[in-house]
């Protein structure tokens, strides 16, 4: 007989409750939680979000929801995965569990730590009241199942005028302790008025045993407040990730998020920004490049509440083999939102005739002086310009790496740390499988 995940998320709760406390504040809101995920259990390819994104196949699949061994791995078998060409703060977690070993926190003028000592510590309790599950949504499945279980992950919080002394990194584990496990990290970060900081953020599996990170993740920023976030993507294809980022912003407030979907078997990313205020800069931009029997799927919105604001979404595709790319963007610009400048594309590659992208870009607008632009394009590379490369004598495969590397410029060229860049840049020349013969 199948197991069924969601009777066994339902009936796992209570247990999970007694464990952190139910005269925990929070209690309710996880209560609430997971009454929302037992009413509507797991999302299904009838809901217009989720028309081309199946997760059958793990609602049947019987996940550990608590691991019972754990391993902690050698700093040498996991150094690739960090960013250690720059001095970072580190917050690791191995299967769930936070590792102090592989981590470097601080309370030096900023607090980059745990959200299990912001959710258990009273010192902690004025800012969790007022940011903690405020911006996620209290309606979707997957959201309030995260809700509903939340209690380890980043906890990050940048008081006005501060600005951590260098960037952030979130590094989950997965050691294959368990045949099967279910992941649930849950992220607060907070960024007051004129601060500013850079967060790197990774989902890796240690095995090819399978594994589910069903993530939240909620960001503040402040009047005047900076952030850049980097989602890097890259895990085993026996690892899935459904990723759900809430962002809620402020007037003058820049927050920028770049994500690179190069591995996993199954991605889902929800990225929704809510602004609250004007002047205020939205940047969400991706690199998607995946083959074999891959799933990606980049699920964006951007609500426009009030006047003089920007945003701006570029998603760049290339799918080979038998690879699925799913791009659905909304933009919505209420009445009150006058003079807003909101600018969508989603450009695709097919590299194999086996693949499929399904795009929908979206705009719904209520204002009448405003700038919008939304558009999508799906092709092949431009024949004339590999004839163009190729006549120079440069072979089929650095050619088109070359062309690949052009159609992804527009992404890479507003990472602002060249570290990073550099360890991207890589990165999609090993998924285009060439060496470069030039520096990134």
């Amino acid at each position: 007989m199948a197991t069924d995940l969601k009777e066994k998320l339902v009936s796992s709760f209570m247990a999970f409750e007694n464990k952190v406390d139910v005269d925990h504040p929070i209690h309710d809101i996880r209560l609430g939680a997971i009454k929302n995920f037992e009413a509507k259990g797991f999302p299904t390819n009838k809901e217009e979000a989720w028309k081309y994104t199946s997760l059958r196949k793990f609602a049947k699949t019987n996940f550990s929801v608590f691991p019972k061994k754990s391993k902690t791995p050698e700093y040498r078998d996991v150094k690739k995965y960090f960013l250690h060409e720059v001095d970072t703060y580190k917050i690791v977690f191995i299967d769930g569990v936070y590792s102090s070993f592989l981590s470097e926190t601080t309370h030096d003028g900023v607090d980059v730590c745990l959200m299990s000592a912001a959710l258990s510590k009273p010192m902690y309790r004025p800012v969790v009241d007022v940011y903690f599950n405020k911006a996620a949504s209290k309606d979707e499945q997957m959201t309030s199942l995260n809700t509903a279980f939340s209690r380890e992950g980043a906890y990050i919080y940048i008081p006005k005028n501060k600005a951590p002394i260098k960037p952030i990194e979130i590094l989950h584990f997965a050691t294959g302790t368990e045949a099967a496990l279910m992941l649930q990290p849950r992220n607060l970060i907070i960024a007051e008025e004129n601060s500013e900081l850079q967060v790197i953020e990774r989902h890796q599996s240690l095995t090819d045993n399978e594994i589910l990170t069903n993530c939240v993740t909620e960001i503040f920023a402040a009047e005047n407040a900076i952030v850049d976030y980097y989602k890097v993507q890259n895990d085993r294809h026996t690892a899935s990730l459904i990723d759900n980022t809430y962002i809620s912003q402020k007037a003058k407030s820049t927050v920028k998020v770049h994500t690179f979907s190069f591995g996993g078997k199954l991605t889902r990313n929800n990225l929704n920004y809510y602004q609250h205020g004007s002047h205020i800069d939205s940047t969400l931009k991706g690199v998607t490049i995946i083959g074999e029997k891959q799933h990606v799927d980049h699920h964006t919105l951007v609500h426009h509440q009030e006047p003089d604001s920007e945003s701006h979404q570029d998603y760049k595709g290339i799918y080979g083999e038998k690879s699925t790319g799913v791009f659905n963007g909304k933009i919505i610009v209420d009445k009150e939102a006058q003079k807003t400048n909101a600018f969508q594309q989603n450009n695709n590659i097919l590299i194999s005739d086996k693949a499929t992208i399904n795009t929908k870009p979206q705009l719904e607008i209520f204002a009448d002086d405003v700038k919008c632009s939304h558009g999508c394009t799906i092709g092949q590379l431009d024949k004339d310009a590999m004839f163009y490369l190729q006549s120079r004598g440069i072979p089929k495969k650095e050619a088109t790496a070359l062309l690949m590397y052009a159609f992804t410029d527009d992404v890479m060229d507003s990472v602002r740390l060249p570290e990073l860049k550099n360890r991207i840049n890589n990165l999609i020349a090993e998924k285009l499988g060439v060496q470069m013969g030039f520096d990134l």
